[in-house]
């Protein structure tokens, strides 16, 4: 198979690389299955920087693998990409993990006092949305000023 890129196709495929491979090694590091699974076309990719004149965006480690350059990897598109993503993948999952939390509560206290004639509840699914969709506008009405930590109780 033969692919041809322009310079700007390929830096932007670059950018996509590392933004994959940071993702995959952001938080848990290189030493990953998924980093490894990923690592030698990352570094195949990386190799083709200087045949296609973009020598600048790739550097040599000590070890003699290839890393983004600073160029690329601390470029404004890239850093703003990566800030977008930490910042919807936070408020996500906070959201899905208090809805599921009320969710428990809620059924915790259902279970103790059930009444007979009421209505019953929705379901466990139609419920978790309801919740993350409360959770969504508090989140959007006020950001994290409602948001309280307890410390020293729980888990220890």
């Amino acid at each position: 198979m033969k692919l041809t890129f322009t310079q700007k196709e390929y830096q932007r495929l670059l950018e996509l690389a590392h933004l994959g491979m940071w993702v995959v090694t952001a938080y848990q590091g290189e030493e990953t299955a998924a980093a490894k699974r990923y690592f030698d076309l990352d570094q195949k990719l990386l190799e083709l920087a200087g045949p296609l004149d973009c020598a600048d965006l790739a550097e040599e480690r000590a070890d003699g693998t290839l890393q983004p350059s600073p160029k690329l990897a601390e470029d404004e598109r890239v850093r703003e990409i990566q800030g977008d993503f930490t910042n919807d993948a936070f408020w996500h999952e906070l959201v899905a993990r208090l809805s599921d939390r009320d969710y428990s509560t809620e059924q915790a206290k259902h279970a103790l006092a059930e009444t007979p004639g009421v209505e019953p509840p929705p379901t466990p699914e139609e419920r978790i949305k309801q919740l993350e969709e409360a959770h969504w506008r508090e989140f959007e009405k006020n950001d994290l000023a409602n948001v309280i930590v307890l410390r020293g109780g729980g888990k220890g």
